[in-house]
């Protein structure tokens, strides 16, 4: 690993499996993956806090997310899938457990889509909940608009995640830009195998995408591992260190890292 990462780093995206039968069919479910497997993880990057975020496998059964929170203790937050017209009671305990943010995932194996993140948006905000959102890019000139009303703030997740990676200067990513112009859209730089044409360990294409990001608001640029890489087979599985490495290339300036890895999650999150 070349870069060295300063005290507080946070890892946003990152999720647990107990390897148990009961995942929702046709969802990643990538066996065993636990909390002391995660800390051997930070021990070997050096990372602190960490976002644990409900994996598909368990649609809203956020057993497995909670228990890990609370094995991992105060460096630790979450986010949880719940459906509308959830209990407040319910809400309430959760967010006293470390759940800061609810799971809105339209792609394939995703609970809760657009169709009902206003109602269970409504309902989460007064907790101080914010949407953490994974779609394809490419969908986000369509849902613009639907997105910058959303109460407070939102998280996009692994880059836009643009399943055909475009170029800086598309609609779509122009999409992702104006959402990041309302000064209340966080984006975490991730997962950028999952999209890539080009390929590690670079990833171009997903790269340049990254690199304008950082240039347009590197005060809400996040970093997330992505951990155990559920959509991947086991033998594709990109290191660890490389994916952190790329913010060398990412964001050059150590100042800037240290918003990404440490400062901006901070304050999104509480820590």
């Amino acid at each position: 690993m070349k870069i060295s990462v300063p005290k507080g780093t946070c890892d946003t995206h990152m999720h647990f499996y107990d390897g148990a039968a009961s995942a929702a069919p046709g969802t990643p479910n990538p066996g065993r993956f636990t909390v002391p497997m995660y800390q051997e993880l930070q021990r070997r990057l050096g990372l602190e806090r960490v976002i644990v975020v409900q994996p598909n496998a368990y649609r809203d059964d956020n057993t497995v997310t909670l228990n890990s929170i609370k094995s991992l203790g105060k460096n630790a937050k979450g986010v949880a899938v719940v459906k509308p017209g959830i209990a407040e009671a319910e809400l309430e305990r959760m967010t006293k457990a470390g759940i800061c943010a609810v799971r809105i995932m339209t792609l394939h194996g995703g609970m809760l889509g657009f169709d009902v993140m206003d109602v269970v948006v409504a309902q989460v905000h007064p907790f101080g909940w914010h949407a953490n959102i994974q779609l394809d890019g490419r969908e986000l000139p369509k849902y613009e608009t639907q997105i910058k009303r959303l109460p407070g703030k939102f998280v996009i997740d692994h880059t836009g995640k643009f399943l055909e990676p475009v170029a800086p200067e598309s609609a779509a990513f122009r999409s992702l830009l104006n959402l990041v112009d309302t000064g209340r859209c966080w984006v975490k730089l991730s997962a950028p195998y999952e999209t890539s044409k080009t390929g590690g360990p670079k990833y171009e294409d997903v790269g340049r995408l990254a690199k304008a990001l950082v240039k347009k608001a590197p005060e809400r640029m996040m970093w997330a591992s992505n951990w155990p890489h559920p959509s991947v087979p086991k033998e594709k599985r990109p290191a660890d260190e490389d994916l952190l490495d790329l913010l060398l290339d990412w964001a050059p300036d150590e100042k800037t890292r240290k918003k990404i890895l440490v400062d901006n999650p901070a304050e999104l999150y509480g820590f």
